[in-house]
């Protein structure tokens, strides 16, 4: 394999791909509500991004959560902890008001991959509401830090924004669901297994009309931003059409998780 591919490949498994997605979004939340962007808070957010889901990818799989065995998974693992460590350096210099706020968060995310008691089962395992819970978790550090941060008062808009930045988690995490519809197991009853694939469609749907519609119920947006977000939309609903159970290796890894960085590259302009 040549090098741009390995590079590729690992900029992937390594979670730097979501983790730009996850920063993007945050950005998006800066911009909509007019705080200058918290250069920590967002470093925070991307590094322990990468740190959460190479976690929940490899060290649920690995002895005692931390011990692998594959040289590739062995060199994630350092990264991780690289990354870690600049994550708690962002922590340390953030204001302390967002310490609370971000440990319940993080103890969300941990619960994610382990389970609440030794003989228990985690929060993974709750089949069709852990795309719920993954995208209060975004939610939560795409926009309600960002709002603690700015000391923003939580007033109509902030809530809409809330609520269609959750509508569109949803709705990208669909392609996922629909593509390991046979590799979960079956006791988890994802949407794809306990509806089907052509239901969990027309689920998503009904999102991204949702999505189109809480556009128009913040105030004071301009049409460029207005355009934008219909536009994402109309993105997100290709994506959904083209979602298929036997997808290309890049469809959602990269495609659909690119789509929240394109917005933060179009927020770059606004």
């Amino acid at each position: 394999m040549s090098w741009p591919k390995q590079l590729f490949k690992f900029y992937l498994d390594a979670s730097i791909h979501v983790a730009l997605a996850v920063v993007s979004l945050c950005w998006v939340s800066y911009k909509t509500l007019n705080i200058p962007l918290n250069f920590a808070l967002a470093g925070f957010i991307f590094c322990s991004t990468i740190v959460c889901y190479n976690f929940v990818k490899y060290g649920v799989e690995a002895r005692k959560y931390f011990i692998v065995d594959k040289p590739y998974h062995k060199t994630i693992q350092i990264f991780s902890f690289l990354t870690f460590a600049i994550a708690v350096y962002f922590f340390l210099v953030l204001p302390r008001s967002l310490w609370l706020p971000i440990v319940i968060l993080s103890l969300l995310s941990s619960l994610y991959a382990i389970p609440f008691l030794p003989n228990s089962k985690n929060l993974r395992s709750l089949g069709g509401l852990k795309i719920f819970l993954v995208a209060i978790i975004w939610v939560g550090f795409t926009v309600y830090l960002p709002v603690l941060e700015g000391e923003k008062f939580f007033d109509w808009d902030i809530g809409v924004l809330m609520f269609r930045r959750f509508v569109l988690i949803l709705l990208l995490i669909l392609p996922f669901e629909i593509r390991d519809m046979h590799i979960d197991r079956p006791q988890l009853q994802t949407l794809p297994q306990r509806y089907g694939v052509q239901k969990t469609k027309i689920f998503g749907y009904f999102l991204v009309l949702a999505y189109g519609m809480t556009i128009f119920l913040i105030d004071e947006l301009s049409l460029a931003t207005i355009v934008t977000h219909l536009v994402f939309a109309l993105i997100a609903l290709v994506m959904l059409l083209r979602t298929k159970e036997t997808q290309s290796r890049y469809f959602a890894s990269f495609w659909v998780e690119g789509i929240p960085i394109l917005m933060g590259i179009v927020f770059l302009f606004f």
